[in-house]
């Protein structure tokens, strides 16, 4: 961004700052939060015919009372993440919104990053997201909305009616942070010692409210042809995460279609990633507790060596599991954490390591919990050591609807241009996104947040993490294609 351009969002930033300070109230008990109750609203881009999928699937104006900035324009003359076209006011090869939207995206990106740069600076853990939920509740019902705050208060839910009714179209966002400290040097800097916003959630939520606000301004002028539903989720980065609580509270009620995305740093700012059928593992804690009667280490044969035992099973285990599944099913066991012992010259009379086994693979997973404990005792047999084995499972893979994923393809194309559409890669992390894919079709999409030829690349997960603030607008772009092209696709 420019210096005009960085003070003009410095300047916005401020001023929401003291706008949203004047609402906090605690950090558990906010006031806002407890006005918001039951009572939500249930509920041009081109159509996707089922039958051609294979062929498609190759690869508001903001409320009165916020204060804005003094300027807010952003000349996209300085945005060269995606190219423009000859007007400048579209990415080249890019679809218009309906309504104007393109021009008001332009006058509120300014905005948008502010929300974001206070959400970063205002992270909550997964289970504590009050505040941010009255946060987003507050904008939501400012904007003419009627959100609804889940069970426990740290969830929001807002249904925006369309023209016509029917099955809802859902977008999802997350809210919570990661418990790592935030190191970066920046204004945005957590406040929260030993919180941080290093996934991206803070993105995530500032696009969907973006969504939010556009989507509105259609359904006010009779232009969103069917009702979408906004959904606020907390506790994705926990166990037990969010996502069944959002299904439990009714947040998939009429719900025919479900899309998210995701920060991806991997990506330039500018590209999207899309991609067909497996997209993230599934990711589950396995436990191996060994027990013995302990001893001398001068007498190993009078005892059971469980160090002995516990390192087979750490070789030998992750070793086997490959050798008895198919290779092409994805399978990834990694151990993580290990106990044995203190004292140098004895044998502990209890031995402990713990892990994760990923796969790609729903059918797979179910065999996992009883292949993997036939395994342990296979290895631990002979050695004297007793073995306990404790699976707990964990998120399932999210593997996107070919219907869907063409939805989000076409959609991508329309808001960026096609040649700004990418494959994306297949990652062995969890997202407990894929519960709402249990339920109904859907699809999630990578939005590139890289800096352009950056010769380090963050990822997340790293107190270090930030984005190029320039993919809120173009994750604004996306989503509101995506919802508008899924209302017109028969899922």
């Amino acid at each position: 961004m420019t210096a005009a351009e960085l003070g003009a969002g410095t300047a916005s930033q401020a001023m929401y700052q003291d706008f949203r300070d004047s609402v906090r109230s605690g950090r558990y008990e906010n006031d806002v939060a407890q006005r918001h109750r039951s009572g939500s609203r249930l509920a041009e881009s081109p159509a996707i015919d089922r039958d051609q999928v294979d062929i498609v699937t190759t690869a508001l104006t903001l409320p009165p009372t916020m204060p804005l900035s003094p300027d807010r324009s952003v000349p996209l003359s300085t945005d060269r993440s995606v190219p423009l076209s000859p007007d400048r006011s579209l990415p080249a090869g890019a679809q218009p919104l309906p309504g104007g939207l393109d021009a008001w995206l332009t006058t509120v990106t300014p905005d948008l990053i502010a929300i974001r740069h206070h959400l970063h600076a205002h992270p909550e853990l997964s289970g504590q997201e009050f505040e941010t939920a009255a946060m987003v509740a507050r904008e939501l019902a400012i904007a003419g909305l009627t959100p609804r705050l889940l069970p426990k208060g740290n969830g929001v839910l807002c249904d925006i009616p369309g023209a016509s009714g029917g099955p809802v179209v859902a977008l999802r966002a997350d809210l919570d942070a990661l418990p790592l400290p935030d190191v970066k040097n920046v204004p945005y800097r957590s406040k929260v010692p030993g919180a941080c916003h290093a996934c991206g959630h803070d993105v995530h939520t500032t696009i969907l409210l973006g969504v939010g606000f556009a989507l509105a301004r259609l359904a006010e002028r009779g232009l969103l042809p069917g009702p979408v539903r906004l959904i606020f989720q907390p506790s994705e980065e926990a166990f037990p995460s969010g996502a069944p609580e959002v299904i439990a509270a009714g947040g998939l009620t009429d719900v025919s279609a479900i899309f998210a995305l995701h920060c991806a740093p991997q990506l330039p700012v500018g590209q999207i990633g899309v991609r067909s059928g497996p997209f993230t593992a599934s990711s589950d804690v396995v436990d191996v507790t060994l027990r013995g009667p302990g001893g001398h280490t001068a007498r190993p044969h009078l005892t059971a060596d469980l160090l002995h035992a516990l390192g087979r099973v750490i070789v030998d285990v992750p070793a086997l599991l490959d050798r008895r599944v198919d290779a092409r099913t994805g399978v990834s066991m990694v151990w993580a954490a290990v106990r044995a012992g203190e004292a140098a010259n004895t044998i502990p009379s209890v031995a402990q390591v713990r892990g994760t086994v990923r796969t790609l693979s729903k059918e797979l997973r179910g065999e996992l919990p009883e292949l993997v404990s036939r395994l342990v005792h296979e290895v631990v047999a002979g050695t004297g050591a007793q073995a306990e084995v404790n699976y707990c499972l964990g998120v399932p893979p999210v593997v996107n609807d070919r219907v869907a994923t063409a939805v989000v393809e076409s959609a991508a194309a329309a808001a960026l241009g096609t040649g700004q559409v990418v494959e994306a890669e297949i990652s062995m992390g969890g997202e407990d996104f894929a519960y709402y894919l249990e339920e109904v079709p859907g699809a999630m999409l990578r939005l590139g947040v890289g800096v352009p030829d950056a010769t380090t690349r963050l990822d997340i997960h790293q107190s270090t993490f930030d984005i190029d603030d320039r993919a809120i607008g173009h994750g604004v772009r996306a989503m509101v294609h995506t919802a508008l092209t899924a209302l017109r696709t028969c899922f």
